[in-house]
């Protein structure tokens, strides 16, 4: 039994017509599953993907509607890192620079080190581009004004802020599997361990590999202020796991003492949650059935998707959401 790398990553936004030109228009991301936050559904959760919604490139969001800005401290992801072509020149990367170019066009700040390109959407969430060298599956979207051999890729890895990076290490290891890196180190596994910093005592550098797909899992020092939950941040990352797999999960967590949700049916996916030492909340979430279990796989994304169990209060849920910009691409799959 093993996970196989990042199945997505959540945030909170408080502005989701932003938030959808930002992901869409600007990154040339899918919305691949317009639908709502299961346990409020008031309120939108979109998912960003590749064309098909796959695991591995789902960047979803929470939108409550005017949140405060948060702010990244201990326990919290501050950076997710995803994937872009080589195509090396004299000096860089052709897809750095494309990405560069496009992001300063937006009038957003960037900082280039080496193969990697760090920034942050309307809102600060930390970003970060990173040649890929990993070897899996490319996970990309079409779009139109992003040629194809630039596209996003799917998730690098993450990077959180932790106190104590070693009060996690028997969890990662030992439980979930995660295999440690040396500090700073790059790989065919890791795809790119970007833009680490120091951090006493304890293992701080992961990956999470799987026969698909391998993601980094990476610690920074924390700083000295409180984190914030609010507009900017993570709210939680998922690692993949096969469906028959997922009762194991929870029984291992289990078994190693920690506290989970239990089963929770998604409707597209089934999920265990449970907090990591470090204070980040994990997910492990199933690959299936997918977005196309209500919706033909060329329709995803088109309109508001409400599992079974809220279709009957369908009117009162779409009364009560930000009306969103139309996405024309979201009826298209492939080139």
């Amino acid at each position: 039994m093993q996970l196989d790398g990042i199945h997505h990553i959540t945030c909170i936004t408080g502005d989701a017509p932003r938030n959808v030109d930002f992901y869409v228009r600007v990154l040339g991301l899918r919305l691949a599953k317009k639908t709502v936050n299961q346990d409020d559904p008031t309120v939108y959760h979109l998912f960003y993907a590749d064309d098909r919604g796959s695991p591995g490139a789902d960047l979803t969001f929470f939108e409550y509607p005017n949140a405060r800005p948060g702010r990244d401290g201990a326990g919290m992801i501050h950076r997710i890192a995803f994937r872009v072509g080589g195509g090396a020149l004299a000096g860089g990367s052709a897809s750095l620079d494309f990405w560069t170019a496009r992001l300063e066009g937006e009038g957003l700040a960037v900082e280039r080190d080496g193969d990697s390109l760090r920034f942050a959407d309307p809102e600060g969430l930390g970003l970060e581009l990173v040649v890929d060298d990993s070897g899996d599956e490319p996970l990309t979207a079409s779009a139109p004004d992003v040629p194809a051999e630039h596209a996003l890729r799917g998730f690098a890895g993450v990077r959180a802020y932790s106190a104590d990076p070693a009060q996690s290490t028997a969890l990662l290891r030992d439980v979930l599997g995660f295999e440690p890196l040396d500090d700073g180190s790059r790989g065919a596994d890791a795809g790119h361990v970007a833009g680490g910093g120091g951090s006493p005592g304890g293992i701080r550098e992961w990956v999470s590999r799987g026969p698909r797909r391998g993601g980094f899992y990476g610690y920074d020092p924390a700083p000295e202020e409180r984190g914030i939950g609010g507009a900017g941040t993570v709210h939680h990352i998922a690692w993949t796991a096969e469906d028959e797999d997922i009762e194991a999960w929870d029984e291992r967590y289990r078994a190693a003492g920690r506290h989970t949700s239990g089963l929770v049916d998604r409707f597209y996916f089934r999920s265990v949650y449970s907090r990591e030492p470090s204070g980040v909340l994990f997910e492990i979430a199933t690959r299936g059935p997918g977005f196309a279990a209500d919706e033909a796989p060329e329709e995803i994304g088109r309109r508001l998707s409400l599992p079974p169990k809220l279709e009957h209060l369908r009117e009162q849920i779409e009364a009560s959401l930000t009306p969103l910009p139309s996405d024309p691409r979201a009826s298209r799959v492939g080139p």
